[in-house]
């Protein structure tokens, strides 16, 4: 497998230095990206770089995921209007475990020669004196090589202006790279488009500190067919992490996505070749409608993200809320996954005490909630079929709901009409 013309096909490469293809042809190199650890979960907006680590190494390549325990220290000004908080010591090496157990999820890190390998530059910087990094680092990068760079200059000329922490930030992600050609043999390193003039500042030091060669690669920044920014809903991030996103939340973020971007995201974020990604893009444009590309996409992200158990409630959940799936199936669902189920679903919280005395559901539904506006609106619904609490038309305005009746002893789940859904909570 060529990686280079792999990442190519698949719309993904965006710049690549002279001699990059070349090199990597001549058997097993080894490369690197770096994420910057600032949350305790990468999110989907991570998943363009994790998905150029796994082709790297399906071609036959070392890959190398360095978490920026120093690097989080200080702040990349890349795309950034203004500089971020910085993290303490603590706060990032809970961070760098929880990214290393996610990046462990896609890369193999126990197969032979060209299995991942996990790094974090705060080991190499933590002993390096303020005076030895100018003298060892710096002396070899001008000042005018570094203004040039566009994150440097769009930094400079907007409101807020860069720090001298910031404007750093090229030669100590520079040195990292020096120090993985050193000590590792790296000598390719990736990321985005919006890394270009960081990468060519580590391939700029090499060169001048050593007389080294090495290489750069970045892919597209994803955005969506109508410009706005890949991997934003309206909640925030899509994260990879279930406790902050649920996998019925992620499942139904590729679901949604638009046909033009369905096409561009089935090539960039899953494994399928060619010609099965050409036999759904067929079937997807005999049946718009089906929605092959989105359903495909979906299922191979989830599935590789938080596993077929995850992936199976996820169309559950789907068709419990779109279709005729019974109540019964939330007795299958935790707390928390019930909850993410309902998530933007109107809720109304009562007392387990007014359960257990019985409540009569006009009030239910009109004076202890506000599904209905009035207890008069409730009862001809109710009269007339269209109104239901937990998958079961209710029988009269006189029908009283107790305890017996809550799903896991917790929740009550009311349909006003068949889409409009409404979640009682008892606590």
């Amino acid at each position: 497998m060529n990686f280079v013309e792999e990442l190519r096909w698949r719309g993904m490469l965006h710049d690549i230095m002279p001699g990059t293809e070349e090199m990597l042809n001549q058997g097993m190199a080894s490369g690197y990206i770096g994420f910057d650890p600032t949350a305790d979960s990468l999110h989907v907006g991570h998943l363009t770089q994790i998905m150029t680590l796994i082709h790297f190494q399906r071609a036959g390549h070392k890959p190398f995921a360095l978490v920026g325990g120093a690097t989080g220290m200080v702040g990349d000004p890349s795309g950034k209007s203004q500089e971020r908080n910085l993290l303490s010591e603590e706060a990032l090496q809970h961070n760098l475990a929880c990214v290393k157990a996610q990046l462990e999820k896609f890369l193999n890190f126990s197969s032979g020669d060209n299995q991942a390998q996990m790094v974090n530059n705060y080991d190499w910087f933590k002993e390096f004196s303020f005076l030895s990094f100018i003298r060892d680092v710096g002396k070899h990068i001008t000042v005018n090589y570094m203004m040039a760079k566009d994150s440097v200059k769009n930094r400079l000329n907007g409101d807020s202006g860069m720090s001298f922490t910031e404007f750093t930030y090229q030669l100590v992600q520079g040195y990292d790279f020096y120090y993985l050609w050193k000590h590792h043999n790296c000598t390719l390193q990736m990321g985005g488009s919006d890394q270009w003039g960081n990468i060519v500042t580590g391939t700029e030091l090499i060169r001048r500190k050593d007389a080294g060669e090495a290489f750069a690669l970045t892919t597209q920044l994803i955005k969506k067919a109508d410009g706005t920014k890949f991997g934003k809903s309206e909640g925030g991030n899509i994260w990879l992490d279930a406790a902050k996103t649920t996998p019925y939340k992620f499942y139904q973020f590729w679901l949604n996505t638009g046909d033009e971007d369905a096409k561009s995201y089935i090539r960039i974020f899953t494994l399928f070749d060619r010609d099965v990604i050409e036999s759904l893009e067929a079937e997807h444009n005999a049946a718009p409608h089906q929605r092959a590309l989105q359903k495909a996409l979906a299922k191979d992200i989830t599935i590789r993200v938080h596993g077929e158990d995850a992936y199976d409630k996820a169309i559950k959940s789907s068709e419990f809320l779109f279709g005729n799936t019974g109540i019964e199936f939330l007795n299958e669902l935790s707390e928390s996954e019930i909850l993410g189920v309902f998530e933007g679903v109107p809720n109304y919280t009562i007392s387990k005490e007014e359960f257990a005395a019985g409540i009569n559901v006009q009030d239910l539904l009109a004076v202890k909630t506000a599904v209905f506006a009035s207890k008069g609106e409730a009862k001809k619904m109710i009269q007339g079929g269209g109104a239901a609490i937990n998958k079961v038309k209710i029988a009269t305005p006189e029908t009283q709901y107790q305890s017996s009746d809550l799903i896991n002893q917790k929740f009550l789940v009311v349909q006003k009409g068949k889409k409009n859904y409404f979640l009682i909570i008892a606590e």
